[in-house]
């Protein structure tokens, strides 16, 4: 099942602009992200984006039962 997102740009002049990417919820739940965790994009070609926990970083928190 796939989650439709929208790309956002925010012009910011001189500054240069800034894309952004808003993950669903549903897929933060789903890999137990936390707050502020780096995560690392790969480009695959230009329809794949791959999105992964960097290595060596802590892994997501433990669920709790």
């Amino acid at each position: 099942m796939g989650y439709p997102t929208k790309i956002q740009q925010v012009k910011r002049g001189e500054a240069g602009d800034q894309w952004y990417v808003n993950l669903p919820t549903v897929l933060a739940h789903a890999m137990d992200f936390q707050k502020s965790e780096t995560v690392e994009w790969t480009l695959q070609d230009k329809n794949t984006l791959i999105l992964r926990r960097r290595k060596g970083e802590p892994s997501a928190r433990k669920r709790r039962p």
